[in-house]
């Protein structure tokens, strides 16, 4: 029966086209740095080494920090309008009364920028070192 050898010359023209590059290694993991500080205590901040897939989002180097380090532990708060919020870290929440939030920064080369999207949202770049600072926000009067 010659039915089957179709599909098996297919498969053959195809490995000859990706020169046997059909295996499915998935994407990289990319290594960074994320750092808890809390600005507003004297706590020593901490520090934990980790990795996110090419492309992916913080959301998921927190999940697994979370599962992988006891002393790591995180919430989120979901906005309707805006996404997820990093609503608390190893147990420190913002509050709205006290004008706290937990601000995310990236730092390269000593320059710190705001990321400005939530982690729901940022694409952290290999060997980024990403800091959560808890601190206050100022009211403009």
């Amino acid at each position: 029966m010659r039915l089957g050898t179709a599909p098996l010359l297919s498969v053959g023209i195809l490995l000859l086209l990706t020169g046997g590059a059909l295996t499915n290694t998935g994407p990289a993991a990319l290594p960074l740095r994320l750092s808890v500080v809390n600005a507003l205590s004297d706590e020593i901040p901490g520090s934990y080494s980790s990795s996110v897939v090419e492309g992916g989002v913080l959301m998921g180097v927190l999940r697994r920090l979370q599962e992988t380090q006891l002393d790591f532990k995180f919430t989120v708060r979901e906005d309707p309008d805006f996404g997820l919020f990093l609503e608390s870290v190893n147990g420190v929440a913002g509050n709205v009364h006290e004008q706290t939030y937990w601000e995310i920064l990236s730092e390269s080369s000593g320059d710190y920028r705001r990321i400005d999207v939530g982690p729901g949202c940022y694409k952290p770049k290999a060997n980024e070192h990403i800091i959560l600072r808890f601190t206050k926000w100022h009211s403009r009067r």
